[in-house]
Protein backbone atom coordinates (compact mmCIF):
# COMPACT_ATOMS: atom_id res chain seq x y z
CA UNK A 1 0.00 0.00 0.00
CA UNK A 2 1.41 3.54 -1.24
CA UNK A 3 1.63 6.55 1.94
CA UNK A 4 -0.69 8.36 -0.07
CA UNK A 5 -3.40 5.60 0.06
CA UNK A 6 -2.33 4.56 3.49
CA UNK A 7 -3.01 8.22 4.97
CA UNK A 8 -6.11 8.50 3.19
CA UNK A 9 -7.13 5.33 3.99
CA UNK A 10 -6.07 6.42 7.99
CA UNK A 11 -8.02 9.71 7.71
CA UNK A 12 -11.52 7.99 7.15
CA UNK A 13 -10.48 5.46 9.71
CA UNK A 14 -9.80 7.97 11.82
CA UNK A 15 -12.64 9.72 11.46
CA UNK A 16 -15.11 6.81 11.82
CA UNK A 17 -13.04 5.40 15.03
CA UNK A 18 -13.52 9.20 16.69
CA UNK A 19 -17.25 8.91 16.27
CA UNK A 20 -17.86 5.28 17.67
CA UNK A 21 -15.41 5.79 20.21
CA UNK A 22 -17.62 8.02 21.86
CA UNK A 23 -20.56 5.99 21.86
CA UNK A 24 -19.35 2.67 22.93
CA UNK A 25 -19.07 0.89 19.83
CA UNK A 26 -15.70 -0.66 19.09
CA UNK A 27 -15.90 -3.59 18.78
CA UNK A 28 -19.48 -3.71 17.19
CA UNK A 29 -18.05 -1.36 14.26
CA UNK A 30 -14.80 -3.71 14.08
CA UNK A 31 -17.21 -6.99 13.46
CA UNK A 32 -19.08 -4.98 10.79
CA UNK A 33 -16.21 -3.18 8.84
CA UNK A 34 -14.58 -7.14 9.14
CA UNK A 35 -17.87 -8.09 7.62
CA UNK A 36 -17.92 -5.31 4.85
CA UNK A 37 -14.31 -5.63 3.63
CA UNK A 38 -14.45 -9.78 3.37
CA UNK A 39 -18.01 -9.03 1.02
CA UNK A 40 -15.86 -6.53 -1.30
CA UNK A 41 -12.80 -8.76 -1.43
CA UNK A 42 -14.79 -12.04 -1.96
CA UNK A 43 -17.31 -10.75 -4.54
CA UNK A 44 -15.15 -9.99 -7.66
CA UNK A 45 -18.20 -8.24 -9.38
CA UNK A 46 -19.15 -5.97 -6.96
CA UNK A 47 -15.54 -4.84 -6.57
CA UNK A 48 -15.40 -4.36 -10.84
CA UNK A 49 -18.88 -2.30 -10.15
CA UNK A 50 -17.57 -0.10 -7.42
CA UNK A 51 -13.69 0.81 -9.37
CA UNK A 52 -15.43 1.13 -12.57
CA UNK A 53 -15.11 4.41 -13.59
CA UNK A 54 -18.37 5.15 -16.21
CA UNK A 55 -20.63 3.74 -12.91
CA UNK A 56 -22.36 6.88 -11.75
CA UNK A 57 -21.35 7.22 -7.94
CA UNK A 58 -25.20 7.64 -7.00
CA UNK A 59 -25.69 4.09 -8.46
CA UNK A 60 -22.84 2.78 -6.54
CA UNK A 61 -24.08 3.71 -3.26
CA UNK A 62 -27.63 2.84 -4.11
CA UNK A 63 -25.87 -0.84 -4.91
CA UNK A 64 -23.90 -0.37 -1.25
CA UNK A 65 -27.22 0.46 0.49
CA UNK A 66 -28.67 -2.57 -0.84
CA UNK A 67 -26.10 -5.16 -0.36
CA UNK A 68 -25.61 -4.16 2.96
CA UNK A 69 -28.76 -2.45 4.06
CA UNK A 70 -29.44 -2.84 7.96
CA UNK A 71 -26.57 -5.00 8.18
CA UNK A 72 -24.17 -2.26 9.27
CA UNK A 73 -24.79 0.50 11.73
CA UNK A 74 -25.74 4.17 10.13
CA UNK A 75 -21.57 5.46 11.41
CA UNK A 76 -20.12 2.56 9.25
CA UNK A 77 -22.57 3.29 6.14
CA UNK A 78 -21.88 6.89 6.15
CA UNK A 79 -18.23 6.45 6.21
CA UNK A 80 -18.54 3.84 3.19
CA UNK A 81 -20.88 6.57 1.30
CA UNK A 82 -18.56 8.96 1.82
CA UNK A 83 -16.17 7.34 0.57
CA UNK A 84 -17.94 7.07 -2.27
CA UNK A 85 -18.71 10.06 -2.94
CA UNK A 86 -15.01 11.08 -3.01
CA UNK A 87 -13.82 8.68 -5.17
CA UNK A 88 -12.40 6.48 -2.62
CA UNK A 89 -14.24 3.45 -2.98
CA UNK A 90 -10.94 1.32 -4.28
CA UNK A 91 -9.66 2.44 -0.27
CA UNK A 92 -12.56 0.72 1.73
CA UNK A 93 -10.27 -1.92 2.75
CA UNK A 94 -7.25 -0.35 3.43
CA UNK A 95 -9.31 1.61 5.64
CA UNK A 96 -10.84 -1.26 7.55
CA UNK A 97 -7.01 -2.09 8.14
CA UNK A 98 -6.47 1.47 9.21
CA UNK A 99 -9.56 1.28 12.07
CA UNK A 100 -8.43 -2.45 13.16
CA UNK A 101 -5.37 -0.94 14.03
CA UNK A 102 -6.40 2.18 15.82
CA UNK A 103 -9.31 -0.21 17.76
CA UNK A 104 -6.74 -2.32 19.00
CA UNK A 105 -4.20 0.18 19.78
CA UNK A 106 -7.05 1.46 21.96
CA UNK A 107 -7.90 -2.19 23.76
CA UNK A 108 -3.97 -2.88 23.99
CA UNK A 109 -5.20 -5.76 22.12
CA UNK A 110 -2.52 -6.82 18.54
CA UNK A 111 -3.34 -9.71 16.17
CA UNK A 112 -0.81 -12.05 15.67
CA UNK A 113 -0.49 -15.19 13.07
CA UNK A 114 1.05 -18.00 14.57
CA UNK A 115 2.72 -20.42 11.89
CA UNK A 116 3.27 -24.00 12.96
CA UNK A 117 3.07 -27.47 11.44
CA UNK A 118 0.06 -28.75 13.52
CA UNK A 119 -2.93 -26.74 14.99
CA UNK A 120 -2.39 -25.42 18.27
CA UNK A 121 -4.38 -26.57 21.56
CA UNK A 122 -6.07 -23.85 22.78
CA UNK A 123 -3.35 -23.83 26.12
CA UNK A 124 -0.57 -23.33 23.30
CA UNK A 125 -2.04 -20.71 22.07
CA UNK A 126 -2.75 -18.81 25.13
CA UNK A 127 0.65 -19.62 26.45
CA UNK A 128 1.88 -17.97 22.87
CA UNK A 129 -0.52 -15.10 23.55
CA UNK A 130 0.73 -14.10 26.70
CA UNK A 131 4.97 -14.73 26.24
CA UNK A 132 4.64 -12.27 23.24
CA UNK A 133 1.77 -10.03 24.86
CA UNK A 134 4.52 -8.67 26.96
CA UNK A 135 7.29 -8.50 24.44
CA UNK A 136 4.92 -6.52 21.90
CA UNK A 137 3.85 -4.10 25.06
CA UNK A 138 0.34 -4.90 24.86
CA UNK A 139 -2.57 -6.70 27.14
CA UNK A 140 -3.82 -9.44 24.74
CA UNK A 141 -2.76 -10.87 21.11
CA UNK A 142 -5.37 -12.95 19.24
CA UNK A 143 -3.86 -15.58 17.81
CA UNK A 144 -5.04 -16.97 14.34
CA UNK A 145 -2.47 -20.40 14.12
CA UNK A 146 -1.59 -21.09 10.43
CA UNK A 147 -0.20 -24.51 9.23
CA UNK A 148 3.19 -24.23 7.48
CA UNK A 149 4.40 -27.70 6.85
CA UNK A 150 7.76 -26.26 5.55
CA UNK A 151 8.33 -24.74 8.85
CA UNK A 152 9.75 -28.78 10.21
CA UNK A 153 8.78 -28.04 13.48
CA UNK A 154 8.46 -24.74 16.28
CA UNK A 155 6.70 -21.90 15.46
CA UNK A 156 6.96 -18.29 13.99
CA UNK A 157 4.93 -15.67 14.99
CA UNK A 158 4.26 -12.60 12.82
CA UNK A 159 2.82 -9.48 14.62
CA UNK A 160 2.33 -6.34 12.58
CA UNK A 161 5.45 -6.47 10.88
CA UNK A 162 7.37 -7.91 13.22
CA UNK A 163 8.51 -11.41 13.11
CA UNK A 164 9.49 -13.72 15.84
CA UNK A 165 10.96 -17.15 14.16
CA UNK A 166 11.47 -19.70 15.98
CA UNK A 167 11.43 -22.79 13.73
CA UNK A 168 13.38 -25.28 12.45
CA UNK A 169 14.01 -24.12 9.02
CA UNK A 170 14.64 -20.34 10.40
CA UNK A 171 17.20 -22.28 12.78
CA UNK A 172 18.72 -24.07 9.44
CA UNK A 173 18.64 -20.60 7.62
CA UNK A 174 20.54 -18.28 10.04
CA UNK A 175 23.10 -21.42 10.50
CA UNK A 176 23.80 -21.43 6.69
CA UNK A 177 23.96 -17.99 6.41
CA UNK A 178 26.66 -17.78 9.36
CA UNK A 179 28.64 -20.43 7.40
CA UNK A 180 28.24 -18.57 4.04
CA UNK A 181 29.48 -15.37 5.94
CA UNK A 182 32.62 -16.85 6.99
Amino acid sequence: MSKDVESVAKRYAAALFEVVRDNGSLDLTEKELRNVQAVIEDNDKLLTILNHPKISVTEKKSLLTKVFGTEISQPVQSTILLMVDRKREAMISNMVDQYILLANEERGVADATVYSVRILSDEEQQAISKTFAERVNVKELRVENVIDQDLIGGIKVKIGNRIFDGSVSGKLNRIQRQLVSE
